[in-house]
């Protein structure tokens, strides 16, 4: 499979992740998709399937899935603030779940993916369009903090930084993502580790309390031990397999 990344303009960096890209041109590759804490924006086509956009929730476990032959994806994958700013549109019932879009949202087709250099100029500049809301500064700060510490800070800290309260912060995730801040950092957490595990640091570097600790969530999250993750037989594991090489 081909894969190809590319980051957005500082003027997006608060609400874009990432844009990439993959092309699957030969057989049928089943694969595991991890949790990472990401809402991705997909288009896509297939030999079997017209061009067609699904936007993804966040997932708290992994889902097994099988990249047909011949498929072809561009995507977006989103900072959880463009849920609201971008998307305008509260993403909880999402949860481990995907939602199809109009094939023609945003105004997209299947002429989009002849180029990603392209879509990624055009997508930019139709987030930038969407951008209509004034941001409230604390939730800018609360996912800044998030975010420059992958997951290793308390809710509690949070709260403190942000000056506002944890049982409100708590409601805003419920109400807009369908998780609560406590889970969605351990997250992001799990995600960090992804590139030691794939070096073969198979022992804590996120702020796990001890080895078991660190097992046990990596386990919960991936249904795998890291021993596993890092072996990634037939790159099973998509999101190791993208990895760049250290």
């Amino acid at each position: 499979m081909i894969y190809q990344s590319q980051k957005p303009d500082s003027s997006l960096s608060d609400y874009v992740e990432s844009f990439w890209m993959l092309d699957n041109p030969s057989e049928n590759k089943d694969v595991i998709l991890l949790p990472d804490g990401r809402i991705d924006l997909i288009f896509s086509q297939s030999s079997k399937e017209s061009f067609h956009v699904v936007l993804l929730g966040i997932g708290t476990h992994p889902e097994q899935i099988i990249i047909a032959e011949k498929t072809k994806i561009f995507a977006v994958s989103f900072n959880l603030l463009a849920t609201e700013y971008i998307l305008h549109q509260s993403v909880s019932e999402l949860l481990n779940s995907a939602k199809v879009l109009p094939p023609d949202f945003w105004n997209f087709n299947v002429d989009d993916l002849n180029d990603f250099e392209k879509f990624c100029e055009k997508i930019s500049i139709k987030i930038k369009q969407e951008l209509t809301q004034k941001i409230d500064g604390r939730k800018l700060k609360l996912f800044d903090l998030m975010y420059s510490s992958k997951g290793n800070v308390t809710v509690k800290k949070l709260s403190e930084k942000v000056i506002w309260s944890e049982r409100q912060i708590n409601r805003y995730f419920n109400q807009q993502f369908g998780i609560s801040l406590k889970p969605y950092c351990g997250i992001l957490r799990f995600r960090a580790s992804f590139q030691h595990i794939k070096e073969g640091k198979l022992f804590p570097e996120q702020n796990f309390a001890d080895q078991s600790h660190f097992i046990k969530e990596i386990k919960k999250l991936s249904g795998f031990l890291p021993k596993e993750l890092h072996q990634n037989k037939n790159d099973r594991f998509i999101q190791f397999s993208i990895l760049p090489e250290k």
